[in-house]
């Protein structure tokens, strides 16, 4: 018998809400919101983007969702395990993926500025603006907004994570 097949895991948390029943038109129209941001990126650009957004939210159910279709995509475990200390493993990433990382900080966290409030540093747009012409930087924008949409309903409603298979929502 094998330690795996002997060891006690914790329960499983019980999920608050199933928010996707009780509100299927919100739920289709971020699968399409989703579907459209992620035109025209490249599909592990994409999912470090979901990685890194869903880090920074804890959103475990994300975390295991994109790490699964990063691994389908062709994504190495090495990269995204760095992901989370990716300013100490930069040689991991181009310079591209650096700043759609950067830009995902920022659009995610938003705590930018001196006095505290809310906003995207220029310095941050301008560095993704230089690895992305305006059509991709759209998509990417979008797509950040739309995995910390994703999060906040995974969180507030305590999805359970684990259970997911790549392409599953596709």
């Amino acid at each position: 018998m094998s330690t795996e097949e002997t060891t006690q895991y914790a329960p499983e948390h019980t999920p608050r809400l199933a928010w996707a029943q009780h509100a299927p038109e919100v739920y289709k129209a971020m699968v399409r919101l989703d579907g459209a941001a992620r035109k025209g990126l490249d599909a592990k650009l994409f999912e470090l983007v979901k990685i890194r957004a869903s880090q920074l939210n804890h959103c475990a159910y994300c975390l295991d969702m994109h790490t699964k279709d990063a691994l389908a995509a062709g994504e190495s475990v090495q990269r995204i395990v760095q992901l989370s200390a990716w300013e100490e493993s930069r040689h991991f990433y181009t310079e591209q993926e650096i700043a759609a990382i950067e830009l995902t900080e920022a659009v995610t966290v938003l705590t930018g500025g001196t006095s505290g409030g809310g906003f995207v540093p220029d310095e941050v747009y301008e560095r993704a603006a230089k690895h992305f012409d305006e059509v991709q930087l759209s998509h990417l924008i979008a797509s950040i907004i739309v995995i910390n949409s994703w999060n906040r309903f995974a969180v507030t409603t305590r999805m359970v994570p684990g259970h997911y298979t790549p392409g599953q929502h596709a």
